[in-house]
């Protein structure tokens, strides 16, 4: 059933890309590789304010990146395509250092997990918040990991990918830098 809900999911993005306007078509040639999942929205959508926490316990909310672009990662320490994605959204921060790139550990990630997880991979540019109820995710329909959310200055969703991606490759940077150029 999951697989199913993914593809529905999938097709309607897919549509919705399709009737894009003209700045939209834009970033849609830049497409390629991986980033032919993207899925581009016509219109930016609203996503829930949701209270997360940073890896010691802190009170954290995706409030805190509002006037940047964002790239907001699900992921979860158990998930295999989550864990092989990482390094390349790290690598993606380095690049674009005017983007932000917030992976939320989803569900049960205990922070010295992450951490060791972490070092093992040499993620150096990151800075993970978890949502321990998945509450947030819950509410933004993400049903299985990885997911990846492009997120507007206003913090509106103008964008998502359903699984994982090289997010250091040549198109996932030039399709970013058009969404900020864009702006």
């Amino acid at each position: 059933m999951e697989t199913a809900v993914r593809k529905l999911l999938a097709v309607l993005y897919t549509a919705l890309a399709l009737g894009a306007n003209g700045a939209l078509a834009d970033v849609a040639a830049l497409r390629d590789g991986d980033m032919k999942k993207l899925a581009l929205h016509e219109a930016a959508v609203a996503i829930p304010e949701v209270a997360l926490v940073t890896m010691d316990d802190a009170p954290a909310s995706l409030a805190d990146f509002h006037g940047k672009w964002v790239v907001l990662n699900f992921w979860a320490t158990w998930c295999p395509p989550c864990r092989a994605e990482m390094p390349s959204l790290d690598a993606l921060q380095a690049a674009l250092p005017d983007l932000a790139v917030v992976p939320v550990a989803t569900g049960r990630n205990a922070p010295e997990g992450i951490a060791r997880f972490w070092a093992e991979a040499e993620v150096q540019h990151l800075t993970s918040l978890r949502d321990p109820k998945s509450a947030l995710g819950k509410q933004m329909g993400v049903l299985g990991l990885p997911v990846t959310v492009i997120l507007n200055p206003d913090g509106q969703e103008v964008a998502r990918l359903i699984g994982d991606a090289d997010w250091s490759s040549d198109s996932a940077k030039a399709v970013l830098a058009a969404m900020m150029a864009g702006n």
